[in-house]
Order: C-alpha cells, then sequence, then structure tokens
C-alpha cells in the first residue's frame, strides 16, 4: 500500500476531469515501479471501455510485452466497476487498491448497480434480449483449440 502511487491515480483523475475526460485515474505498479497509467476516455474517444483500469491495463501489457501482469499491482481512484473487475481479473493483477466507493461514484451519476443485477440474471430475464444461434457451427473453433497443440493457454 503506497499513499504515493493512490495519489497519482486521484492526481489523473482530478487532471483527467479538466482536459474533458471522467473523473478516474489509474497506476499500475510492479516492484515499486510505474508500469502505466490511465485515465477515463469513454467520452473523447467515443470508446465505452475507455476506462481508466482497462486503458492503464492496456498499456502495461504494451510496455511489457505480455497479456498477463503476474505481480502487478492497481491503484485507482474509484472502485472498479463490473468491466474494469473482470479486465483486472483476466491480466492477473495482484492487488487492487481504490480510493472512492462504488456508491460514492453512484451518487454521481455513474452507477453500476443495474449491470451487477443484469449479470445475475438467467438471459431471458436481462434487459437486453440474448438469443443463442449456431452453436454447433461455432464448435469446430472450439475443437481446433482444443487439438492445437501450441495453443498460449490463458
Amino acid at each position: 500500500m503506497n499513499k504515493e502511487f493512490m495519489q497519482r491515480a486521484i492526481d489523473l483523475s482530478i487532471r483527467n476531469v479538466a482536459d474533458g475526460g471522467g473523473p478516474f485515474g489509474a497506476v499500475i505498479v510492479k516492484d515499486g515501479e510505474v508500469v502505466a497509467e490511465g485515465v477515463n476516455r469513454v467520452t473523447a474517444s467515443c470508446d465505452p471501455t475507455a476506462h481508466a483500469e482497462v486503458s492503464a491495463i492496456r498499456e502495461a501489457c504494451r510496455r511489457q510485452g505480455t497479456f498477463k501482469l503476474d505481480g502487478c499491482e492497481i491503484y485507482t481512484s474509484c472502485e472498479p466497476c463490473p468491466m474494469c473487475l473482470s479486465a483486472i481479473y483476466w491480466a492477473g493483477i495482484s492487488h487492487i487498491y481504490y480510493a472512492n466507493t462504488k456508491h460514492d461514484a453512484d451518487k454521481i451519476g455513474f452507477g453500476d448497480n443495474f449491470i451487477y443485477d443484469e449479470i445475475a440474471r438467467p438471459n431471458n430475464e436481462r434487459a437486453i434480449p440474448t438469443s443463442q444461434m449456431m452453436r454447433e457451427e461455432a464448435q469446430e473453433a472450439f475443437r481446433a483449440w482444443e487439438e492445437k497443440e501450441d495453443k498460449v493457454e490463458y
């Protein structure tokens, strides 16, 4: 737990508001060194996935030349949303430090409870209709993956 790294994430979030982005910043650290930083650029880049944590993960992976960030920690100005939390898990980050809570974010219009609620619902009860189709045809890719001898597991 390092206050300087958290302060950096908070400073990024404050500056990002002034630069036209959302109030979120993230810093990824490995062995006491900053690997990457990210800010929320959803509206600036017209990309709903351009959250601070995801942006930092993308940059860290690019710089490290890997899709796994084992041994890295993330300092984020706010508790990660469901998408960012998933990305953090997929990246293999070892520890999450956050400042503002998801309840703080909800108070200023960045609520994610509806997503948590949707994930828990059966597909046929979700707000966005979901329909499965062509499973048998899609199985071909899974069979090819299963048989591939030189695959990179993740």
